[in-house]
């Protein structure tokens, strides 16, 4: 009689490991891709489901969206600049089964992939049209990786790329470029105010011409500055005409 309480125990003891072998809980964002004998009977989740021990093989596979940090990358621009640019690429799985089936370790060749097309697009591009077109360039960026990863049932909602670092010779050369394109302006600027100031001082001589009070408006307006200033010594010049009898006189 004292075997059959051990029979029963074993008994017990079987069907619970039978019953966590079979039993599976997936989180809301995991799904599990289940193999029965070998083949792909599909993904099931989230939720409780069940297992038939030593028959079924699940593997796990998460629904999130993964952030993959791109390792820098040595580029060489269409204009031959030398460069180091790393990205970061935004993605997540849409269909498990195809993550799992289709490709091996999807993490890795994901991140793979986007080396490779990173260096072929900024290798294909100018460098102006890296510093200027950003945007431009992470749009590319996006379309061809999600194109490449779609068989795998992978989904590239973003890339971005996130440092450019030039060589110091290229932000030496870019910071006199920078520096002629400012004192360009400057002389441009300097020149258009030398033009509307003659302009207007144009304009001035031919009112005093056509009113020759204004100059003696002027002239007063003048000594008032000059007055302001508090200086000891003021210069007050005579008008010709005020001369002019005298000098008839004298003759």
């Amino acid at each position: 009689m004292g075997a059959l309480p051990t029979y029963f125990g074993v008994i017990v003891l079987f069907v619970v490991l039978i019953l966590a072998n079979a039993i599976r809980i997936l989180r809301e964002y995991e799904r599990g891709v289940v193999f029965r004998l070998g083949r792909l009977i599909g993904a099931k989740g989230p939720g409780l489901i069940f297992l038939i021990p030593i028959v079924d093989r699940m593997v796990r596979v998460s629904l999130r969206t993964v952030v993959l940090d791109v390792p820098t990358q040595d580029v060489i621009t269409k204009d031959n600049v030398s460069l180091k640019v790393n990205a970061v690429v935004y993605f997540r799985v849409v269909y498990a089964d195809k993550a799992v089936v289709e490709v091996e370790r999807y993490l890795e060749a994901t991140s793979q992939l986007s080396q490779t097309t990173l260096r072929s697009v900024l290798g294909q591009s100018m460098l102006d049209e890296i510093l200027a077109e950003r945007e431009k360039l992470n749009a590319q960026l996006q379309k061809i990786i999600d194109h490449q990863t779609e068989p795998w049932g992978i989904k590239v909602s973003n890339v971005e790329i996130k440092h450019v670092d030039l060589p110091v010779e290229m932000q030496r050369a870019m910071a006199k470029q920078a520096e002629a394109e400012r004192e360009r302006r400057a002389k441009i600027i300097h020149a258009e105010g030398e033009f509307q100031a003659s302009q207007k001082l144009s304009e001035a001589a031919k009112v005093i011409a056509d009113e020759p009070i204004a100059l003696q408006l002027r002239f007063l307006q003048t000594l008032t500055e000059v007055a302001s200033e508090k200086n000891s010594t003021t210069i007050f010049p005579v008008p010709i005409d005020l001369l002019e009898p005298f000098l008839r006189k004298n003759k």
